[in-house]
């Protein structure tokens, strides 16, 4: 039995292999596990309480709570939230509660995916956590405030954790090519320093990508003159690209940055944020629609074809789809980021929505009601209009505001593009 579990364990991932077994091997996350760190003491001293932690793929989640499995003299439980169930869940509450009154010692429940807990799933365990029967430990991608229910949420302690740096994967990849026993030091590997580079700032931060790039890598490039040498075109294979991560939070903080991009007129940012977000796969109608919004939030009539640039990406969309549509989605982002800028329309209509909101409703003034049914001039409809194309240059003046805002102003044209014009023709009227 323990030949086959051998055989097993040399089939599993480098990555998996790898994985540090105590602190002084774990890398990365100093903030949180460096030297007098809160959580370092904690795992230390053996008397960490129940915590979440969450960060993206492949930061040393998971890896570090193996460290406090074999660190601590506590029980120790590992389940995942998609496979595991209430019924699973008291089995653990139900040992825990034994061992604790038998020999005094805790459990700690480890479970992976802890967002993709329901809330009636999460609620099973909070009375194990107020009574101290239990230690939890939640590991998600997910940021628990938002993906997980307060009631657990609120009982434990809070760890972010961040993508590694560059230089924390090519520590760990070092130490799997050094490494004889779970690594790669038993082969003959010479890998360019362009290829070393290569797979550590393509991996994105996830030293998992890293580590299973690198053994395939490895166990696919044959001796030559009794070496295994990776070259940058072979490390390019093996990674092929980096993987951007997009959960709820993240997307919905890649979109504020495009939009605030826009806003402040960096194309450049701009062009950035929408090469993520589709590298991400968001679909790009909700980037066109940003677009639309933003051609009257923060333009306006400032510069009238920014909506123009912005409504023609959309169809282009729609006639051709991606990826062609990039060109014309890139040009309306250009254009509406190089446009002059005016949040006068968002401001006009807002104060109006609000008059709607909060002023009294009266009927509209005789002279503005609509003539175009029969008997609408017996009730003195439209009695006093003046049509504006009967006077000179086409206007003239007369009241057209509903009574009970008569007199107030929306619409402040700004100083910049076509408003300019606008707002000196206003002041002119005036």
């Amino acid at each position: 039995m323990e030949l086959f579990s051998q055989n097993r364990a040399k089939k599993t991932p480098l990555a998996d292999r790898m994985r540090p077994r105590t602190l002084d091997e774990f890398t990365g996350q100093e903030h949180i596990v460096g030297r007098g760190r809160l959580l370092r003491r904690a795992i230390e001293t053996d008397t960490l309480q129940s915590s979440i932690f969450f960060g993206p793929p492949g930061c040393g989640k998971t890896t570090l709570a193996s460290v406090i499995a074999n660190s601590t003299g506590a029980r120790f439980v590992k389940l995942n939230a998609v496979t595991a169930g209430v019924k699973d869940v008291r089995k653990v509450i139900d040992d825990a509660e034994a061992d604790l009154n038998l020999y005094g010692k805790y459990t700690y429940l480890m479970l992976d995916e802890c967002h993709r807990w329901s809330k009636t799933q999460s609620d099973s365990i909070l009375p194990a956590l107020e009574s101290g029967i239990l230690r939890f430990i939640g590991s998600t991608t997910e940021n628990p405030m938002v993906a997980m229910t307060s009631a657990i949420v609120s009982r434990c302690r809070l760890f972010q954790f961040y993508p590694l740096t560059e230089e924390d994967i090519k520590t760990s990849m070092r130490r799997a090519l050094a490494d004889k026993e779970r690594g790669l030091g038993i082969y003959p590997v010479d890998i360019d320093d362009d290829a070393f580079c290569h797979i550590a700032r393509v991996a994105n931060g996830d030293a998992r990508c890293a580590l299973n790039a690198l053994e395939l890598a490895v166990l696919t490039t044959p001796l030559e003159n009794g070496k295994i040498h990776i070259t940058a075109e072979v490390a390019a294979e093996s990674i092929q690209k980096k993987v951007i991560n997009v959960d709820d939070e993240q997307f919905y903080n890649m979109l504020s940055a495009f939009c605030k991009s826009l806003r402040g007129g960096d194309s450049d940012a701009a062009l950035a944020w929408f090469a993520r977000l589709i590298y991400a796969g968001i679909d790009p109608r909700i980037i066109v629609r940003r677009l639309i919004a933003h051609a009257s939030e923060d333009i306006g009539l400032a510069s009238p074809q920014a909506m123009v640039q912005a409504v023609s990406a959309a169809n282009a969309l729609e006639f051709i789809g991606m990826p062609e549509a990039r060109l014309p989605i890139a040009q309306a982002i250009i254009f509406l980021c190089e446009s002059p800028k005016s949040n006068s329309v968002v401001m006009a209509v807002d104060a109006a929505f609000a008059d709607a909101a909060d002023t009294i409703d009266e009927p509209v003034p005789v002279h503005l009601r609509d003539t175009s049914y029969h008997g609408a001039k017996s009730l003195r409809n439209g009695k006093g209009y003046k049509y504006p194309h009967d006077y000179p240059n086409h206007e003239v003046e007369q009241e057209y505001m509903p009574p009970s805002v008569k007199g107030k102003r929306y619409y402040f044209p700004g100083e910049l593009g076509t408003e300019l014009k606008i707002r000196q023709k206003k002041d002119n009227q005036q």
